[in-house]
């Protein structure tokens, strides 16, 4: 008896069915029992769960995600990486040249370029560790000379050939250098142009001559001095520190212009670009 209970619950069938509420007739009717119920269940879960990833993953639905990048983050984020790797290729390019730079001046052998073109990545590794090597051996020597300076600023004395100036004026040179009769270049310009010092320094003269009117010269780094003649008024005093390109006077056309490099007169033609 007991057996045929058991049996019974186990086979036991459930009906859903949709009936009509005035004449009871009966519209849908659906049979099923426990398995099938939790089969479809299941089953029903599952159909929901793909169509939801289906619509996220293939549909642009899924921009609307709160932090998934949409298109244009992603362009971007592909501009900024070719970005950076064009910047870091141009680092490296800039540390080799002045690397070569730094050799021709101490006159030691320049780094072959297209070795290390050949050599690909290896090369690159060659030349990093070079430049590594090198400025370990250049923060040495620095801290060695700052060690020995008063004012605690170590001085570099770098050989005309390798320093950039900046043009004192933007104008046409008329009279050429010329060490025996007149040791400067006669500048051209615009009247009331102003002048600039060539480099950071210190302005050691301001004075007044006859021949060639107002007159400022720069102290600056290396023994180099620069005198600047014939302008029609002054903007610095003697004692002003000055950087490259600060306005020292107002020109008064034709501008003579001296370099001096170590005690001697030379040509300003050659080392700057007017």
């Amino acid at each position: 008896m007991a057996s045929d209970n058991t049996q019974a619950k186990k086979t036991r069938i459930y009906r859903l069915s949709l009936v009509d509420g005035q004449s009871h007739e009966r519209l849908w009717s659906l049979r099923f029992n426990r398995t099938t119920f939790i089969i479809a269940v299941v089953s029903a879960v599952v159909v929901i769960l793909v169509g939801i990833f289906s619509l996220i993953a293939f549909t642009p639905i899924r921009t609307f995600i709160p932090g998934y990048p949409d298109a244009h983050s992603k362009r971007q984020a592909i501009q900024n990486a070719m970005r950076i790797d064009s910047l870091e290729t141009r680092i490296v390019q800039w540390e080799l040249y002045t690397e070569n730079l730094r050799r021709v001046v101490a006159g030691a052998e320049p780094i072959r370029l297209d070795s290390l073109i050949h050599l690909g990545g290896a090369g690159t590794g060659e030349a990093s560790s070079v430049l590594s090597e090198r400025d370990s051996l250049l923060r040495s020597q620095l801290s060695a000379e700052q060690a020995f300076e008063i004012s605690g600023q170590p001085s570099r004395r770098l050989p005309i050939e390798a320093v950039t100036f900046f043009p004192p004026l933007k104008g046409v040179i008329s009279t050429d250098f010329d060490r025996a009769v007149h040791p400067w270049v006669e500048i051209t310009a615009p009247s009331q142009s102003t002048v600039l010092s060539v480099l950071d320094g210190t302005v050691v003269f301001t004075g007044w001559d006859e021949s060639t009117g107002y007159i400022v010269a720069v102290q600056h780094e290396g023994d180099i001095l620069s005198v600047y003649r014939h302008n029609r008024n002054l903007l610095k005093k003697e004692g002003d520190r000055v950087k490259a390109g600060t306005p020292l006077s107002m020109a008064e056309v034709p501008l003579f212009f001296e370099l001096w490099y170590r005690g001697e007169a030379v040509d300003p033609a050659l080392y700057i670009s007017f």
